[in-house]
């Protein structure tokens, strides 16, 4: 009895497992994800995105969160800032965590309302990113297909632009999440990168455009839309506008 438990528990373990490794499969895998991110960045031969035109790191997660591919654009993992790793992974997670299939919410639209007095106040406190499993493994893996992330669930919420869900015609089916450069010019980077995966059916969101773009309606403190986004002092929202990806100021 104990042996047929025990292959009955093994054969529904190797089950989820491939339930949960099909999910991933559903999405851009780590070549497509960092052949994409090269694209989309200057000094990897890409084109300028208003910032300060640095080297990125990526993140895909599925429908659940679950980290699925890491990558950056440098020769080198310490070619982007180290931090950004993390970062990215946890705008991921805060994009899909907050879209659904009809509805798409940018990790852009959400700084003003989680603002002291905002109606998202406190959202930034909530699903704590897993320090485990940001700081799992061997650094050497990081921003490879054996990145310790990949598989795990690291959680986190970020308010400031470069999280965007990614959308199939059946809804959204997971999210991307850049760092590296200004939160402006991360918006417009995973704009371009979503657009690479052609993972950008978005079917309406806050911005004025019905879409997730990013916002830039603030003024003396305060956002008209509720929804807004401060510059960052380049020309990121002149970028966001020549590729759809944001409107004002």
């Amino acid at each position: 009895m104990t042996l047929k438990l025990a292959l009955v528990c093994g054969a529904a373990w190797l089950a989820l497992a491939g339930a949960a490794r099909a999910d991933c499969a559903k999405l851009p895998n780590h070549t497509q994800l960092h052949q994409a991110l090269v694209a989309s960045v200057k000094p990897a031969g890409g084109p300028s995105n208003g910032g300060f035109d640095l080297h990125m790191w990526a993140t895909i997660v599925d429908r659940d969160g679950k980290v699925c591919a890491v990558t950056f654009s440098g020769g080198d993992r310490g070619d982007q800032f180290p931090g950004s790793r993390v970062i990215s992974a946890q705008k991921a997670y805060t994009a899909n965590a907050f879209s659904l299939n009809g509805f798409a919410l940018s990790t852009a639209n959400l700084f003003t309302a989680v603002q002291p007095g905002g109606s998202l106040f406190g959202l930034q406190g909530s699903n704590l990113m897993n320090p485990a499993v940001a700081f799992a493994g061997n650094a050497e893996d990081y921003g490879t297909e054996r990145d310790p992330m990949v598989g795990e669930h690291l959680g986190g919420v970020i308010v400031f632009g470069g999280g965007l869900a990614l959308y199939e015609k059946t809804g959204v089916v997971g999210a991307v999440g850049v760092s590296g450069d200004s939160a402006c010019a991360d918006h417009n980077i995973a704009w371009r990168v979503r657009k690479a995966l052609a993972l950008g059916n978005v079917p309406a969101g806050v911005s004025p455009n019905k879409d997730d773009g990013i916002v830039y309606d603030i003024a003396a403190g305060a956002s008209k839309s509720g929804w807004g986004h401060p510059t960052c002092g380049g020309k990121e929202p002149d970028v966001a506008k020549d590729i759809g990806a944001g409107v004002g100021p």
